[in-house]
């Protein structure tokens, strides 16, 4: 635990509080409240960031066990900012809808700083991958 600052674990669960707050304000009262049938993709992405507040919870006790949750909100978000906000905004056709999921995507970026990449390094990449057999 000593390869990670206390101050980097707070910052941390700093972060895993602000997904699960702003998820538990913006997304689930649209699921607890719901009316009519929802399409396919709106479905999706409500029931995913749902699951993504839950794990963002447990981040808030274990932050560096549940790194993945913050992965995948870096990963997620920066691959829509590239391949569907960047062409929108190039060929001028960004609608507020739209604009609206830039604005909810950009605060992604403390992300970058949050992290500690060192023990990612170590833990991800370095660290010899789980036996198969």
């Amino acid at each position: 635990m000593k390869e990670v600052s206390t101050l980097r674990l707070y910052l941390l669960r700093a972060v895993y509080i602000l997904i699960s707050a702003g998820l538990a304000f913006s997304i689930w009262p649209q699921i607890i409240n719901q009316t009519g049938t929802w399409t396919l993709w709106r479905g999706v992405g409500c029931s995913m960031l749902c699951a993504v507040s839950v794990l963002a919870l447990l981040g808030i006790r274990y932050p560096l066990a549940l790194l993945p949750v913050l992965f995948f909100e870096l990963i997620w978000k920066s691959i829509w900012l590239l391949a569907v906000a960047l062409p929108l905004w190039s060929a001028g056709r960004m609608d507020s809808q739209h604009l609206g999921t830039v604005h909810d995507c950009i605060p992604a970026v403390i992300l970058l700083f949050v992290i500690p990449w060192s023990y990612v390094y170590k833990n991800y990449i370095k660290k010899p991958a789980d036996r198969w057999k």
